[in-house]
């Protein structure tokens, strides 16, 4: 019996469109399932996060035992907390590299590119507008919020 199939679903009440922008932060791929190497890359800086520590992660939450960590999976293991914006905070925050409270241009070309979608200049800066921010500036996560809130509407 895989673990996971053991937990219940803790979160009832969690909206799919709340969750979804920390979902397809996770997602690198974008293959709409989170596996070992997306974390891999995800948690790269974080040195706690070994290989058998990012095993346990995607076993706690595949219920169907398929390695990886389909949206519905995802959806079912958060906290309740996670719907009110914690997940994305740790994801801001690791976007955030030099920790300045704001995701720069280089902190979200680097992430692009990490996440398998690099994109020109011109589109870093245009993705940092469309936040209602400047350039030089960055955005903060309210902003990266609504970036993201654009970015899954028009993939859905």
């Amino acid at each position: 019996m895989c673990p996971s199939a053991r937990h219940p679903h803790r979160n009832p009440a969690a909206k799919s469109t709340q969750i979804r922008p920390a979902f397809d932060v996770l997602d690198a791929d974008r293959d709409g399932r989170i596996s070992g190497d997306d974390l891999r890359a995800f948690f790269s800086r974080v040195p706690a996060a070994t290989d058998d520590v990012i095993a346990d992660m995607i076993s706690a939450a595949d219920a169907d035992c398929s390695g990886f960590v389909e949206f519905d999976e995802f959806e079912r293991i958060l906290p309740d907390a996670a719907s009110d914006g914690e997940i994305m905070e740790e994801a801001f925050r690791l976007m955030d590299r030099d920790g300045d409270g704001r995701v720069g241009f280089d902190d979200l070309k680097a992430y692009l590119k990490w996440a398998g979608m690099p994109a020109g200049d011109e589109d870093v800066r245009e993705m940092i507008r469309s936040g209602g921010c400047d350039e030089s500036a960055g955005v903060g996560f309210d902003d990266l919020l609504r970036i993201l809130a654009v970015d899954s509407d028009e993939r859905t």
